[in-house]
């Protein structure tokens, strides 16, 4: 554990009674007291994440805007300052390098975060799509922590500690202001599904920032929580996960997330002769969501069947849905076998897997 990366708050979770695990080369807490507590708090008031393991980087100078729309599939010409945007960024096959966020500053000032896995493969990746631009990289990591509040009561704990009106914020966009006095960039996006924020700040005031958060929400029910309750909250409310619904064998298409890949942006982008020879010739496989009606979870990389019962995918990834009571997941099947009975074997069971448009469950995003 030793060799682990640590956020400015290791410590702080340790002294919670978090456990402590390995995620992507950092020590990070996937639970506090019980990832079904923690996930029904985001859902019914709110919770508090350590996400200062992502990467940060900025994109600076004159062709910023063109360089990040040759990167991206997505269309950042349509950003103005303080709008922030979600996006794949592609291989030349169609596959997935990673999904991320794009913040606009101003002209030609970008601001992006990357999953934290992927930090040093996406920055070598940019830098070697920028060759050529007059653009400047710089990797931003190390300068920064990254609090969430995520939930129905988590606007209100966070303004309570705000110097400005947070309440015209709209969803995916931010601003900067102080918290109980600490510089911040008041982001309004999440990973839950739910209205929230995400707030930037100096690794150095992360501590002081992190317990201002916990005594404001204290009477509002916030519970801190950790990767486990992260990731059965992005999966109820059907969000893509690098490494599972996004991958680089699955591209934005595949994944259901056409809505970001701009073909007719006016410009040409690395991955989109692949994606339109995908669109024109169709898709070989979907990803697809599913509920089964059962308890019992249906584990990532176990076949999905198909009506004659041969294997028509996989599993990408799967859970118990702490609000629905039952195991929920997602699949990349054959698009050959939608549309008919699906299922997967559990130990000899076989669990019949429905299809549902996701979200699973209500969501109260601002």
């Amino acid at each position: 554990m030793s060799e682990l990366k640590r956020t400015p708050l290791r410590d702080f979770h340790a002294a919670h009674g978090a456990r402590l695990v390995d995620f992507a080369g950092w020590e990070m807490p996937v639970q506090y007291r019980s990832i079904l507590e923690e996930h029904k708090a985001v859902r019914n008031a709110a919770g508090l994440f350590d996400v200062s393991h992502m990467g940060e980087v900025d994109i600076c100078g004159p062709q910023a805007e063109r360089f990040l729309n040759h990167l991206v599939t997505n269309d950042v010409a349509k950003l103005v300052p303080g709008r922030v945007l979600y996006t794949p960024m592609c291989y030349p096959d169609g596959g997935v390098v990673d999904d991320l966020l794009v913040y606009r500053r101003g002209q030609g000032e970008f601001f992006l975060c990357v999953n934290a896995s992927n930090v040093d493969k996406d920055i070598a990746w940019i830098r070697e799509h920028a060759a050529g631009y007059e653009v400047k990289v710089t990797d931003r990591s190390p300068d920064f922590g990254l609090l969430a509040v995520q939930g129905p009561r988590a606007a209100g704990i966070v303004q309570a500690l705000a110097n400005s009106d947070l309440s015209g914020l709209k969803y995916y966009h931010f601003e900067e202001g102080t918290a109980a006095g600490i510089p911040c960039v008041f982001s309004r996006t999440g990973y839950t599904g739910e209205d929230g924020f995400e707030l930037y700040h100096a690794p150095a005031d992360s501590l002081a920032l992190a317990e201002a958060l916990l005594a404001a929400g204290s009477a509002q029910g916030i519970e801190l929580c950790g990767l486990g309750a992260r990731d059965s909250l992005r999966l109820e409310a059907g969000f893509s996960l690098y490494g599972h619904e996004i991958a680089s064998d699955i591209s934005p298409l595949a994944a259901g997330l056409g809505w970001t890949v701009k073909l007719d942006k006016g410009c040409d982008f690395v991955g989109r002769q692949a994606l339109l020879d995908q669109k024109e010739r169709g898709i070989a496989s979907r990803v697809i969501f599913f509920r089964t009606g059962d308890r019992r979870i249906v584990r990532a990389g176990a076949e999905v069947l198909g009506a004659a019962g041969g294997a028509v995918g996989r599993v990408l990834s799967g859970t118990l849905s702490p609000i629905l009571n039952e195991s929920i997941g997602s699949a990349l099947v054959a698009s050959g076998a939608l549309g008919a009975p699906l299922a997967a074997d559990i130990r000899g069971v076989r669990i019949t897997l429905q299809p549902v448009k996701p979200p699973f469950v209500e969501l109260k995003k601002a």
